[in-house]
């Protein structure tokens, strides 16, 4: 959920809005902190978990609102206060933004626009990439699909990729930015290895992952050693790609198995740099 974009919407529509934010979390609860909610006189946007929390949290939301611009924090036992059987505790902050504040929520959204979805290469339009590439549709990702052929690709694709037909692909990683993924499955061994060498090198990739088998790694990591490639960076070299526990060979399965992944990287990569988002949420 664009977060900022909702609330700039909300002032301008009613003159005033509360965002309801997690701001902590312990024990077993709904949503981890950072989740938020959007509320105006006329009902929210977004989640905080449901359940008797959300319901209470969104009362005196609205009550804030008849009220003063003010902030408010509060604690929550789910299971003696509220009933949840999560049973955790909840730190809740209530902030009343008004008119006053839409200078710097319509600078937070622009950023937020700018900044959501991680940048993902995905080299290779073969039957794999096609089908990964509509996995991907809905998730949070800023897909950038290169191949060498043009012709490869279908005529229709997702509005989250951009498509980046390159006679020498390899340059295309060039201006990543910091915490991007790579994923190769192009129709030429020679190719992915360019690429994952070169990938490999790049300090802003933080994962690549390579299509094949374990017989397939192991000879890449020969050669990548033989190249002089850090030691470091060819062990976190992820083939094969994809969860593990599904077997499956067909294109659609292996999609689906490699899309879970990257969204099991994306959740590390957002949570290694968590307190920062945090602050930043939490100084509307």
């Amino acid at each position: 959920m664009k977060t900022w974009a909702l609330v700039a919407k909300a002032i301008e529509t009613h003159g005033r809005c509360a965002v309801v934010s997690v701001v902590q979390t312990s024990g077993s609860a709904p949503r981890d902190a950072g989740a938020c909610m959007v509320v105006t006189p006329e009902g929210f946007h977004g989640t905080i978990g449901g359940g008797a929390l959300e319901w209470r949290a969104l009362a005196e939301a609205q009550a804030m609102l008849a009220r003063e611009p003010a902030t408010k924090t509060t604690a929550h036992a789910l299971g003696p206060e509220l009933g949840q059987c999560c049973g955790g505790r909840v730190d809740l902050r209530t902030e009343v933004l008004t008119a006053d504040a839409l200078a710097k929520v319509r600078t937070l959204a622009e950023k937020e626009g700018a900044g959501e979805n991680r940048r993902l290469y995905l080299f290779g339009a073969g039957h794999v990439g096609r089908a990964l590439v509509l996995a991907l549709a809905p998730l949070p990702f800023d897909v950038h699909w290169i191949d060498s052929r043009p012709d490869a690709y279908p005529s229709a694709v997702p509005r989250n990729v951009t498509l980046r037909p390159a006679p020498d692909p390899v340059a295309e990683l060039g201006t990543s930015p910091d915490a991007s993924l790579v994923f190769v499955m192009t129709h030429s061994h020679a190719l992915d290895l360019a690429i994952i060498d070169a990938a490999l090198r790049h300090p802003p990739i933080a994962h690549v992952g390579l299509i094949g088998s374990a017989t397939k790694r192991a000879r890449f990591e020969k050669r990548l050693r033989e190249a002089h490639v850090p030691e470091h960076r060819i062990a976190g070299l992820i083939c094969p790609i994809g969860v593990h526990g599904i077997a499956s060979k067909e294109p659609a399965m292996i999609a689906a198995a490699t899309a879970a992944q990257m969204l099991m990287l994306d959740e590390q990569l957002r949570a290694a740099a968590y307190p920062v988002q945090t602050r930043a949420r939490g100084q509307a």
